[in-house]
This record gives C-alpha cells, structure tokens and sequence, in this order.
C-alpha cells in the first residue's frame, strides 16, 4: 500500500500486479464466498478489494492480503493493474466487464 510500500508504487513493470502486492480485501471475497465486484485504487496509492454487497469495515471483515491471491481465483481482476489511482472498478456479476470511472472518499 501506497506508504507501507513505496517500492511498489503504481504504474507497475509490464502492467502487471507485483506479486507482493498488498490490498485490504473483504474476506468474502479472499475465501471464494463472492466475487470481487468493486475495486478501488485510492489516491493515497492502496488497493481495497470487495464484493460491493456486504459492508467491509465491521470487525474481522477485511484483512491486508497480497492481491495475487484474489487473482488466482478471479483472473479477470489482473487488468485492473493498469487503473491509475483516484478510480474504482466496478461490474454487477462476476460475468460482467469492469466499468472504471474516477473515484474520491466521500466527505465526512
């Protein structure tokens, strides 16, 4: 992530996810429960990874992961190594095309 990891900034070598690539991924995606549906690449340089159906921020939810295991189960997620931050990758099933469009944290 962006200041845990500055070796590993965005744009990556041969537009590829390092394989040590960190991301905080909701654990119904990283256990194969649901799909990745919603990828974020903030402007702080982190990857946030979720199903867009459940909360991720309850307690036990997410946890920092190398991204590359969330690729393996859902190989579609490795084009998304070319989205530049401030966007969010988004589809509605698992079956859909990525829609990327520009993203910022809603103000508090």
């Amino acid at each position: 992530m962006g200041s845990t990891q500055p070796q590993l900034s965005w744009p990556f070598e041969g537009d590829a996810f390092p394989h040590d690539l960190l991301a905080i991924i909701q654990r119904t995606v990283s256990a194969g429960e649901f799909p990745a549906l919603t990828v974020i690449h903030d402007d702080e340089d982190d990857w946030l990874v979720s199903d867009g159906v459940h909360d991720p921020n309850g307690a036990g939810d997410s946890s920092v992961l190398h991204l590359h295991h969330v690729v393996d189960l859902d190989p579609s997620l490795a084009q998304l190594a070319t989205m530049p931050p401030g966007h969010v990758a988004w589809r509605s099933t698992a079956s859909d095309t990525w829609v990327i469009e520009e993203w910022a944290y809603a103000d508090d």
